[in-house]
């Protein structure tokens, strides 16, 4: 997980510096292609199962039509926002998912998860809020991730017990790329589709993308299969202050005093939940989580 937290950072940091010349379409296109090349060899040569039958092969559509819309959006963001901030706002997605997880699994929310959830959205709005003032709508780019995410995320919960975490990827790679691609050509003259002449220097840097996205995603879907969620959640918040030295280090962004503020609240209030949960999980015979 704490692999995760560095690379899936990096890898955002490189479709920041690469959408300065290529369309948000053609880097999603190529960091679905780069997945494909990468898990499809070991899909052969390792024999890992593929995802089959009527219900997983629908699933993982939806997954993957979640997957592109997600990605699509980050990069989007990152093309007016600071890598710190963009990431802090898409980290409502925890309470999105809270919320989900009642209204689609009929999960019992209390009092203090949903308390937590407000106060986590505060301090959203904190960091969205001086974002606004310099950029407008693009600002709330960032909470749409956190939307379709926790879509993702649900979805795949639907799925993961019954599906090889190389396999599911590579199948998505290969719904993803075509995708993609069709749309680059049938819609050139969209500007977040247009295809620009690739300058010499952006090769390495897209290969890199590619790389980065898919080895974050598999080292995160790995880490689950060895200890609980509950155990690893809260390090998954070090994407945050990983994502904030990056930033610095690359672009020399740091947030400005509101946006650290809603930062540093968002944090505590997604670690709150988690402990919490922790907490209440441990008890015997334990009363519905409040």
């Amino acid at each position: 997980m704490l692999g995760f937290c560095v690379l899936a950072p990096l890898g955002d940091a490189m479709a920041k510096l690469l959408g300065e010349d290529l369309s948000v379409g053609f880097l999603v296109f190529v960091r679905f292609s780069v997945q494909v090349a990468l898990l499809m060899p070991l899909v052969w040569l390792l024999k890992y199962p593929m995802p089959k039958g009527a219900r997983l092969i629908r699933l993982t559509a939806i997954r993957t039509v979640l997957h592109i819309c997600g990605i699509g959006l980050m990069f989007s963001s990152l093309q007016y926002l600071d890598l710190a901030d963009a990431i802090a706002i898409a980290f409502v997605m925890p309470f999105i998912m809270l919320l989900l997880g009642k209204v689609h699994l009929n999960e019992h929310v209390g009092g203090h998860r949903l308390a937590a959830c407000a106060v986590g959205f505060i301090g959203t709005l904190l960091v969205v809020q001086p974002n606004f003032v310099e950029v407008g709508l693009p600002a709330l780019l960032p909470l749409g991730v956190a939307v379709v995410f926790a879509l993702f995320m649900l979805v795949t919960r639907q799925i993961a017990k019954d599906v090889d975490p190389i396999g599911l990827q590579a199948l998505s790679g290969l719904m993803a790329a075509p995708m993609v691609g069709a749309a680059l050509l049938v819609f050139p003259n969209v500007p977040l589709l247009a295809i620009h002449p690739i300058p010499n220097d952006a090769w390495i840097l897209l290969a890199v993308l590619g790389c980065l996205g898919t080895v974050a995603h598999l080292l995160m879907t790995w880490s689950l299969r060895f200890a609980p969620s509950a155990t690893l959640a809260p390090m998954q918040y070090l994407e945050i202050p990983i994502g904030t030295v990056i930033g610095y280090l690359i672009f020399k962004d740091l947030p400005n005093g509101l946006a650290a503020v809603g930062i540093c609240i968002t944090v505590a209030a997604g670690l709150y939940i988690i402990l919490r949960e922790r907490t209440m999980s441990r008890r015997p015979q334990a009363a519905p989580l409040s």
